[in-house]
């Protein structure tokens, strides 16, 4: 039964993945995802059903147009797989449970945005919004508690603000965006304040190596910030850590 739900798990996290490819490339550039319908961005004509099978599509055509032979960039197919993926780790560490809605919810939005900022460096008000809502509106069903969810979410957006204001003071100049600020509030109501702050700590960790290899062989000293916090958040929800065994941790 549980390589069942392994498979519908991949696969609709591979259709889902798909769909996010277009919306990550889409929306922070103010197009419509629904119009034009999906087209061979060399070319543009449009795809078809047998053109648009998450994975398989790319593999059967060689990774190229099936019309103009223009070789598809395997980032699409990476983001297709790597959906598929992160739902499956969310059923084998949640199970069928409530919180697995969540957790979907997150990874969900861990996909656009990471590609929103990896591409164009921007973290969409309306993507944060949505899942948001979508979260907050799961957790007051299950009945959450309510002054926790609002320390959650305040915690670490204003941990995150201090922050900024501190680098911008330091540096001279921006050190973080506004979409990082605001991402903090639905990272904090998916994994609590205290973890949130512990994911901004691993994240600068995990960003520091990419940070000085783009400083020394790119001399670029702009980094998207945003998918360290979501890989570090990440690792935090499926680690499933507590921020009372990272303190016992640390003081050994």
């Amino acid at each position: 039964m549980q390589i069942y739900y392994i498979i519908i798990f991949f696969i609709f996290g591979i259709v889902f993945g798909s769909f996010f490819n277009v919306v990550g490339y889409r929306l922070p550039k103010d197009m419509s995802i629904a119009y034009p319908s999906s087209h061979c961005p060399n070319c543009k004509h449009k795809l078809n059903a047998l053109d648009l099978i998450p994975i398989f599509s790319y593999i059967f055509a060689g990774g190229k147009c099936r019309y103009c032979k223009k070789k598809i960039s395997i980032f699409y197919i990476i983001i297709e797989l790597l959906t598929g993926l992160l739902f499956v780790l969310t059923y084998l560490v949640f199970g069928l449970s409530i919180n697995t809605i969540i957790i979907l919810l997150f990874v969900s939005m861990t996909i656009i945005l990471i590609l929103s900022d990896i591409l164009y460096m921007i973290i969409p008000d309306s993507v944060l919004i949505v899942f948001g809502i979508l979260i907050l509106i799961i957790k007051i069903a299950i009945g959450s508690n309510i002054s926790f969810m609002i320390l959650d979410i305040l915690i670490p957006f204003i941990f995150m603000y201090l922050l900024k204001l501190f680098g911008d003071k330091l540096f001279k100049k921006e050190s973080l965006g506004g979409g990082d600020i605001k991402l903090m509030l639905v990272i904090g109501l998916v994994i609590g304040w205290e973890l949130s702050i512990f994911s901004v700590v691993l994240s600068s960790f995990i960003a520091l190596p990419i940070s000085l290899y783009n400083l020394i062989k790119k001399k670029d000293h702009i980094l998207p910030y945003g998918p360290y916090l979501l890989l570090s958040s990440l690792i935090c929800i499926f680690l499933k850590l507590d921020i009372n065994y990272i303190i016992n941790l640390l003081m050994q």
